[in-house]
């Protein structure tokens, strides 16, 4: 498969999503379109280092296709990343944005005809978020899907309100917030023994993890602990 041409978008509005969280919203002015799967992920190329291997950074779509040309990244401020250090600190509303993409493969497959667990911690959430609203959207027939969605805290808790509409909004959507630092009204603790509770009766089921390596490589030998085989599992490893 060729690889994708490198792209330049152009950044049209920033908002602060929490406090070591902003979301980007990128228009491509060479499309009328900018068409992807939900699931996939572009590629930046930003200036911060002579290799090209160690200036690219890739970061999941947020948004979902709407027939527009912009998209939208959320990106969390790693202490010690050079990359979001610069998109932070130098990136602004105008900014230009060298990329490439979409691409990827961690995308649903039709007919959804088991039920669905969307496991993830931080931006993680966002190919999911892409996937259900267009799953809403496109009106796609489907079986129960379930997010559980783990942070810290409830203030880094991203896409809240409106993950919260949506499980009233689009029928068989349930979304679970679980906050492993912080007792609230919602559950507390890490993400794996509430998918292992919902699972207790082996139900079909497809698992999509987006996240960290550890909490995937956890959630992956659970999954295949509880008689899962490895070909209900799909993941998108960060970092």
């Amino acid at each position: 498969m060729a690889l994708l041409p490198w792209r330049t978008g152009k950044v049209t509005r920033i908002t602060d999503e929490t406090f070591n969280t902003k979301r980007y919203w990128i228009e491509v002015p060479e499309l009328t379109s900018f068409d992807f799967i939900p699931g996939q992920f572009v590629t930046l190329d930003l200036p911060i280092h002579e290799k090209a291997n160690k200036r690219w950074r890739s970061y999941s779509i947020a948004s979902w296709p709407d027939g527009t040309n912009v998209f939208e990244l959320v990106i969390v401020l790693d202490k010690v990343g050079a990359g979001t250090h610069y998109i932070f600190n130098e990136v602004k509303v105008g900014s230009q944005l060298v990329f490439r993409g979409a691409q990827g493969v961690f995308t649903l497959k039709e007919p959804l005809d088991k039920d669905l667990f969307l496991i993830c911690t931080g931006t993680g959430i966002a190919p999911f978020r892409s996937m259900v609203h267009h799953i809403k959207n496109n009106n796609i027939a489907h079986k129960n899907i379930t997010l559980v969605f783990g942070c810290r805290t409830k203030d880094t808790l991203l896409y809240h309100a409106e993950m919260m509409q949506l499980a009233k909004d689009l029928p068989g959507f349930a979304y679970i917030p679980t906050l492993s630092r912080e007792t609230w009204e919602g559950a507390t603790g890490y993400v794996h023994p509430i998918y292992e509770s919902l699972c207790s009766n082996k139900q079909p089921a497809n698992f999509f993890i987006c996240g960290w390596r550890g909490m995937i490589d956890e959630a992956k030998q659970r999954i295949l602990d509880m008689g899962y085989d490895k070909k209900d599992i799909h993941v998108e490893i960060y970092g």
